[in-house]
């Protein structure tokens, strides 16, 4: 039977119009939070780095609030076999 761990990318933008602020924060596996912003500006580029280190997309969730400004949360669930 294969164990799992598990990990999650968070990616936020904050802002309105050309007033706009994007981060990206990694939860890893032991509850530690990383800000992996400087490594990219899109989430797919840090999908593809974390694939390289055997991370496999499960499952991606959006919430979008619109009532104070404009703010997105985009939620990457990521698993890989326990090593």
């Amino acid at each position: 039977m294969v164990a799992w761990e598990y990990a999650l990318l968070v990616r936020r933008y904050q802002g309105q119009g050309r007033n706009f602020h994007v981060t990206f924060v990694w939860y890893a596996p032991d509850g530690s939070r990383t800000d992996v912003t400087a490594y990219g500006d899109t989430a797919i580029g840090h999908l593809n780095r974390v694939g390289r280190e055997g991370w496999e997309l499960v499952s991606a969730a959006e919430d979008v609030n619109n009532v104070q400004g404009s703010t997105e949360v985009h939620r990457y669930h990521l698993k890989r076999p326990l090593r």
